[in-house]
């Protein structure tokens, strides 16, 4: 099971692959909030050996807690989870005018963007919870701040958040039927809830439904733009 995480994250990073491809539009989006969503790959000691402990390239998960699957693992995930919905629903991204901008919603805008690592160092420092809990309230509230500034964005932030989610399912029972034992020996199900949804841990899928719902409309809010659909011009020959 040495090399089970390493392919694991190559196959979401395929999965991207593919993703770039499909979304010819939205490409330079998917980069940057990859290029932003890579450096939390980093944040892996505050969840290993807490969370889980999965064997890794060189072993560096054990022996330091940062690990080069879970920087490809990031990467991966950021740019998947700010075009999924666009992809599915066909809309694209358009500037907002900075008439719009000054509205009074708008005012708390810098703000609302730092809302979730506020609340995880909160969370992190001053409660005994788990580190995978505080990072799920973190991005929950996140989405919920964000939708404060944003209204426009309710239906992609919560529709995306059930949608990176059932993708998530998908890619994770992916590896169980190959590996059935994997999640009971590197989970550390006894620090949990112990509640197994398909043989999955159901803290994995709330981590994805709250990053489905944070990060799907976070380049929207961090660079002005919001959706509109497509203009399909029919022409009469």
């Amino acid at each position: 099971m040495q090399y089970v995480w390493f392919i694991w994250s190559l196959i979401i990073l395929a999965l991207w692959g593919v993703v770039y491809l499909l979304k010819k539009d939205s490409r330079k989006e998917m980069l940057r909030m990859s290029w932003i969503t890579m450096p939390f790959g980093l944040t892996e000691p505050l969840f290993v050996p807490e969370y889980w402990h999965p064997p890794s390239l060189f072993d560096l998960a054990i022996k330091t807690g940062f690990d080069i699957e879970s920087i490809i693992f990031s990467f991966a995930i950021g740019g998947i989870g700010t075009v999924l919905y666009n992809l599915i629903f066909k809309r694209r991204y358009v500037k907002i005018p900075h008439t719009e901008r000054n509205h009074y919603r708008h005012r708390l805008h810098l703000y609302i963007l730092f809302v979730p690592a506020v609340v995880f160092l909160i969370l992190a420092l001053f409660t005994p919870m788990n580190h995978i809990y505080c990072g799920i309230l973190a991005m929950f509230l996140g989405g919920m701040a964000t939708l404060y500034c944003r209204p426009d964005l309710k239906t992609k932030i919560w529709i995306s958040g059930f949608l990176f989610t059932a993708l998530y399912f998908v890619y994770f029972g992916s590896i169980l039927p190959f590996y059935p034992d994997y999640v009971t020996l590197f989970w550390n199900l006894e620090n949990l809830s112990d509640i197994l949804v398909a043989g999955i841990p159901i803290e994995e899928l709330l981590f994805a439904f709250t990053f489905g719902m944070y990060w799907s409309g976070l380049y929207e809010h961090l660079y002005w733009r919001k959706l509109i659909n497509p203009i399909v011009l029919n022409q009469n020959f």
